[in-house]
């Protein structure tokens, strides 16, 4: 991921790729970097402004995209011959060329330098008047020329007179026709006979109908004007030829004139682009300055909404108390906007240095040699670096690139490892950061970091604000207040019980119970963390569902299950013969069939006497043998359809 994307500045020049019209403004778009002139930056910044205005006091520009109208210059230049359609796209862009003169030269009222690029628009006027006149609707005009006129009209009444000669062929056969209308077939006029007509019809056969019922005839009274008309389309093509060759030779003739015009136009597409975005998130142009500080005053992050945005007052790189301020180390709670605040400000000054305006209400912005992030989860599996292995490769990269005229920002500095190292780590980054003398904000929650940050010069903690009534954070920053994690305190409000915050405070900070700190966000004895035992509470467990395990069959079961539907058995101690009419249940017990009756007994008493596929058929139907008359019916019924109060009942003579 690149530093564009970490700061989320790709997704801004997507919003601006939306603003602009022309290929090669959103390609200009695409390649902007930061600026690293002083000079050029200025001009940049002065052009937004200035479109801005424009825009406000004039509104938008007339602008066109210019879409294939170099490869039409191309085309006209090796002598080829353009399309009407090409030349009326081209006439189109001509009319773009005059309405963005007009528009410019109005605006000139306003004393605005941009304005004054009219003066280097021409809209020959002669070739877009001529294209205007010659070329409609994607066609050469009939008035284009009076020859050209001419042969459009008798083409018209040598049609009109086929027409009619094909009509009076139909009027004099009315018989042989299968339909009363003539038709167009293949370019031809066709007349519709029946099939067993074909001969009685003088004249050739053109088509068929799907079914061949039908031959669609071009008579011979129409046949000898064909050549005619034909004769006459053929000097019309060439008329319209010699009218399209005009034009584009024309056209030629002023290509360079025209390129200068796209040229000019596509510049100015690209400089509105950039007033367009800062009318889009209400923009303010900042200050540039080389002398490594940067302000903000009601700063926001340009892709948020506004209405919910909380504004971000931030300096650095200001002295404080006779040292220049360097380094900021922002803490706070989770959640609490300490991401969005660096990215924030590294988004604003990067956009400040690409000649953008800034999502501020006021800001000085320091011109940076280049912008080094360290923000988010860059675990990478195909490359098997962990979070911290790839966190510490991205920091070494960073710190091989600082000088004094970058800006760094990194996020949750010396996590993912263990917490006594990754503190030691993030002071090392830090005093490597200090000796470099670059600006750099850095987030982290570690105590000792806030400690190390109070004792050296250059570098200041500040805090994200957080509200303990809610439990939420207020996205508010401020400098020179060092923060806490208020991770107790909110596990507490959360509902945590007393013993398990003990334990857990215990375990971070060891005998020493930590204070409400400058957030009141800490343990929070002061605000009763440490309940009495008349106050414990505790963990109330929820019911939550059970794995249900498959239950073992019993040996009981196993061996009652060898009996199966229809077996002969033989029943002890009496010796007597009876069919199983019911497996066994879970207690070893079968239903038996005997002569005269039903009989539950258990499986020990019965010895198989002759198995079930050995007495029935496949798919024997038991209930021939089980169920009474009645009950076979009704369950024949039931079977087809629902039988209102009725029921199937099994007793022991069934």
């Amino acid at each position: 991921m690149n530093t564009e994307q970490i700061l989320e500045f790709d997704k801004i020049k997507e919003v601006w790729l939306g603003l602009a019209l022309t290929d090669a403004a959103k390609e200009e778009i695409r390649m902007t970097q930061p600026c690293l002139s002083e000079r050029e930056l200025s001009r940049r910044q002065r052009e937004t402004s200035e479109a801005r205005i424009l825009i406000e006091k004039g509104g938008n520009p007339p602008l066109v995209s210019l879409s294939g109208i170099r490869e039409y210059l191309m085309t006209a230049e090796k002598g080829g011959c353009l399309t009407p359609d090409q030349l009326e796209e081209t006439g189109i862009a001509l009319v773009a060329v005059m309405r963005l003169k007009q528009y410019l030269e109005r605006c000139q009222q306003f004393q605005i330098p941009l304005a004054y690029y009219a003066e280097n628009l021409d809209a020959l006027e002669e070739v877009k008047e001529l294209i205007a006149l010659q070329i409609r609707s994607g066609r050469v005009d009939d008035g284009a020329s009076r020859l050209l006129k001419s042969l459009r009209s008798e083409i018209e009444r040598l049609k009109a007179r086929m027409q009619e000669k094909a009509d009076a062929v139909m009027r004099a056969n009315k018989a042989c026709m299968s339909d009363s209308f003539s038709t167009v077939r293949n370019g031809h006029i066709c007349i519709p006979v029946k099939k067993e007509y074909k001969f009685k019809i003088s004249g050739s056969v053109i088509d068929k109908s799907s079914t061949g019922s039908t031959l669609f005839i071009e008579p011979s009274a129409v046949v000898k004007l064909v050549e005619e008309l034909q004769l006459m389309q053929i000097d019309e093509e060439n008329e319209e030829r010699r009218i399209l060759y005009m034009l584009t030779a024309m056209l030629a003739e002023q290509a360079e004139t025209m390129r200068q015009n796209m040229k000019v136009m596509e510049k100015l597409d690209y400089i509105f682009s950039k007033g367009k975005l800062s009318l889009e998130y209400e923009g303010t142009e900042p200050e540039i300055n080389t002398d490594r500080n940067i302000f903000l005053k009601n700063a926001r992050h340009p892709l948020m909404d506004k209405a919910i945005c909380v504004p971000l007052q931030f300096e650095l790189g200001k002295k404080k108390d006779g040292d220049i301020v360097r380094g900021i180390v922002i803490t706070g709670p989770n959640t609490g906007g300490k991401t969005v605040a660096i990215k924030t400000v590294a988004l604003n000054c990067m956009m400040a240095q690409c000649g953008l305006h800034v999502a501020a209400e006021e800001a000085g912005i320091c011109m940076n040699s280049n912008f080094l992030c360290d923000i988010g989860d860059g675990q990478n599996l195909s490359e098997n670096l962990s979070t911290f292995s790839a966190h510490i490769t991205n920091v070494l990269d960073i710190l091989r690139k600082v000088n004094s005229d970058s800006l760094v920002i990194m996020d949750e500095l010396g996590s993912g490892t263990d917490p006594t190292e990754g503190m030691g780590i993030a002071i090392a980054i830090l005093e490597e950061l200090k000796k470099s003398g670059a600006l750099f904000l850095v987030t982290t929650h570690y105590p000792e970091v806030k400690q190390y940050a109070e004792q050296q010069k250059h570098i200041v903690n500040a805090r994200m604000t957080f509200d303990r009534e809610s439990l939420r954070p207020l996205y508010r920053m401020i400098i020179g207040e060092a923060g806490e994690s208020c991770a107790l305190y909110i596990a507490k409000q959360l509902g945590m019980p007393a013993a398990m915050l003990r334990n857990a405070a215990k375990a971070a900070y060891g005998d020493k119970t930590p204070g409400s700190g400058n957030d009141a966000c800490g343990y929070g004895i002061e605000e009763g963390c440490l309940v009495t035992e008349e106050t414990e509470t505790v963990l109330q467990k929820e019911s939550v569902p059970k794995i249900k395990k498959h239950k073992k069959e019993s040996r009981k079961q196993e061996e009652a299950g060898k009996f199966r539907l229809g077996d002969s058995v033989m029943v002890f101690p009496d010796k007597k013969i009876g069919i199983v009419c019911q497996p066994a249940n879970e207690k070893g017990v079968l239903r038996v069939q005997m002569p005269d009756k039903k009989i539950w007994i258990n499986h020990k008493r019965l010895k198989l006497h002759v198995k079930a596929e050995e007495l029935y058929p496949e798919d024997y139907d038991f209930s021939i043998l089980f169920d009474t008359v009645e009950n076979r019916k009704l369950r024949h019924q039931m079977g087809k359809r629902h039988v209102e109060g009725e029921e199937i009942l099994l007793s022991d003579s069934q």
